[in-house]
């Protein structure tokens, strides 16, 4: 059993098109357009959010990120070359080294890979630099682009919870996918 080190406050993951890194007080415009759109929000486990929502969530999501240790990797999904903030990645530390991901997209980014690549990256740092062994992630039934996404990073399918989260003024069920440390390991 590897039992690795936290990496240190602040995060930067490199990809070949992204940088994943902390979240920033200057992020709140840029997120807004992720957070604060029904679109996007849709397919979420949270309602749209306004802009002091967002704020104060921001603020939140910035002083969690400097905690010892760190209950997960809330990053946004920048552009690489560029300050273009166009989403966020997460892994939520679970028990038994276990995590949670989550992403999202911004609307006129969607259909790009950058959620593929995004989620990915996540995935490795949290195999190889956190020592988990499992990541878990929940999407909504009619979430087809999601769904792909998980399957291309190979997650498998593992069932259906029944009313998961309540959004949007109703009960919502998901489907949860799952992957492995050995065998994201003998993909990549």
């Amino acid at each position: 059993m590897t039992t690795l080190a936290p990496p240190a406050h602040p995060v930067t993951i490199t990809g070949r098109r992204v940088v994943l890194r902390d979240f920033v007080p200057g992020d709140l415009e840029a997120t807004m357009a992720i957070v604060g759109d029904p679109e996007v929000t849709r397919s979420l486990s949270f309602d749209t959010r306004t802009e002091a929502e967002q704020a104060q969530r921001l603020a939140d999501d910035i002083e969690r990120a400097r905690s010892v240790p760190r209950p997960d990797y809330y990053l946004a999904v920048v552009v690489a070359g560029t300050d273009a903030l166009i989403g966020f990645v997460r892994i939520g530390l679970g028990t038994h080294r276990s995590g949670e991901l989550g992403y999202a997209i911004r609307k006129d980014h969607w259909h790009r890979g950058y959620a593929t690549e995004a989620a990915g990256a996540m995935v490795d740092f949290a195999f190889t630099e956190l020592g988990l062994h499992r990541v878990a992630a929940a999407t909504g039934p009619d979430n087809a682009a999601s769904r792909a996404v998980l399957e291309r990073l190979g997650f498998r399918y593992e069932g259906r919870m029944r009313d998961h989260v309540f959004t949007n003024g109703a009960w919502r069920d998901s489907l949860l996918y799952a992957a492995l440390h050995h065998e994201w390991r003998s993909r990549n």
